[in-house]
């Protein structure tokens, strides 16, 4: 029986403590797939806890594939653990378990309630009516209407509900939008992206025909993410914005602002959107909820220049929803009721603070000489230590160590390093730095910059 530790000093959500006891029972093959998960009721008597923190837990597994709901019936074992067992014998290429991520821009453990959230569902779900016809293919009316102020208030994006297109993902988004640049700019020939990372978009653009560049101006289709300019979070200055503006309205290009981590600024006030600078002209707005809530609640959105808008109204019965309805309706109360704006105030103390400690470890650790890079955004930093190793080879000795890294920059005589904090827990800091210095260890001789 699972050993619950109800102190004040434990390290994670009670919730998470049943959630790692089921799932490893179903993994090692103690919970048989199709067997029955012990009722709520019975569960929480067992182990003394509240029914909301069972309902939480079995929410979690859900959410991850281990069980499955049936209705007037409770929850049964998903077939997952056998997928993993037939994956192992015929030798696929499994996902890496890493002791410490430092490469992952993740989501805190800590920072979402699942409780609230699935609160929040139920009710949704609990709107038979509405919920046995299709979703507007635009995305909720209501919802929308909730957005259109929502982005006014936070960052100054004057637009009505029927500018806005929701998808599930910024990905889906796209494949929207690819066919409306096609017909309003047939001569649209290639498309630039910040960096080759930006994989998804880039391969969107592809697949539709454009020829992708990167940190290219002079593209037809010009797409940037300003609040996040750099892994290490640097921010696009106001008189760059402007400059881009300029630049892109006098030879008619077509800019995508994807407004990613615009919520986590810590060390500078916001700055305006490009979409609130242009005056909603000749730019698409894109914006996102993963990074505030969960990476698996796939809601995007985007606000339609009027040229665009135009032809997508034209179309609309052409296309389906594709975010979740249900995760719609439930947002737009979350939104209303205040709770993501007490997510976004909360997240921003977490994450600045983590950065902060991050940095301190990292000083800790490596010296007072290293180098370090970090911007008045985001949740990573970038640090620059002495190495001859290769690129392969660093990888190769931390995957063996258990530590993911993602190495962005590489010399004769240098490696540069990004590190996140978002998702590691503060404990794990100084473990992961030192494990990050026995890898290059042999070949580290600090020295001043």
């Amino acid at each position: 029986m699972l050993d619950i530790n109800t102190s004040q000093n434990r390290t994670r959500h009670l919730y998470m403590e049943v959630y790692e006891y089921y799932k490893k029972l179903i993994l090692e093959g103690k919970m048989m797939p199709g067997s029955k998960m012990p009722s709520l009721r019975k569960c929480s008597q067992e182990l003394k806890l509240s029914r909301t923190t069972i309902e939480t837990a079995y929410l979690q597994l859900a959410a991850d594939g281990y069980i499955i709901a049936k209705a007037q019936s409770g929850y049964y074992v998903t077939e997952i653990a056998s997928h993993h067992h037939i994956a192992n014998v015929t030798g696929k290429p499994q996902k890496n378990h890493y002791q410490y991520d430092l490469a992952s821009s993740g989501v805190d453990k800590e920072s979402f309630r699942f409780d609230l959230w699935s609160r929040y569902m139920k009710s949704a779900l609990r709107q038979n009516e509405r919920m046995l016809t299709y979703g507007e293919p635009q995305g909720e009316s209501d919802f929308r209407e909730t957005l259109a102020a929502y982005i006014q208030e936070r960052r100054n994006i004057l637009c009505s509900p029927d500018d806005i297109v929701v998808g599930a993902g910024f990905q889906s988004l796209l494949q929207i939008l690819c066919p409306l640049i096609r017909e309003a700019y047939p001569d649209f020939k290639n498309a630039s992206f910040p960096t080759p990372s930006f994989v998804h978009g880039s391969t969107v653009f592809r697949d539709f025909g454009y020829d992708i560049h990167y940190r290219n101006k002079d593209c037809d289709v010009v797409y940037v993410s300003p609040a996040h300019m750099t892994k290490w979070g640097e921010i696009m200055p106001v008189k760059r914005r402007l400059e881009l503006l300029k630049y892109a309205q006098e030879r008619h290009h077509l800019v995508i602002e994807d407004d990613f981590e615009n919520e986590f600024v810590y060390f500078q006030k916001p700055t305006p959107s490009l979409f609130s600078l242009s005056g909603g002209q000749d730019v698409v707005y894109i914006g996102s909820f993963s990074r505030l809530l969960l990476p698996s609640i796939r809601i995007s959105f985007m606000v339609l220049p009027p040229e665009l808008l135009t032809l997508y109204r034209r179309k609309t019965d052409c296309y389906n929803q594709t975010a979740s309805k249900a995760e719609q309706i439930a947002l737009c109360q979350f939104i209303r009721d205040g709770h993501l704006a007490a997510q976004t105030r909360k997240l921003k103390r977490l994450y600045s603070a983590k950065l902060k400690q991050l940095r301190a470890v990292v000083r800790q650790v490596f010296g007072s000489d290293c180098r370090i890079q970090n911007g008045s955004a985001g949740t990573s930093l970038a640090l620059t230590l002495p190495c001859t190793k290769d690129r392969e080879e660093i990888k190769k000795q931390a995957l063996a160590k258990g530590l993911h890294l993602q190495i962005l920059k590489e010399t004769a005589t240098e490696v540069t390093v990004l590190l996140s904090c978002s998702s590691l827990p503060v404990s794990d800091f100084l473990p992961a730095c030192q494990m990050l210095q026995e890898v290059l260890d042999e070949e580290i001789t600090l020295c001043h910059y």
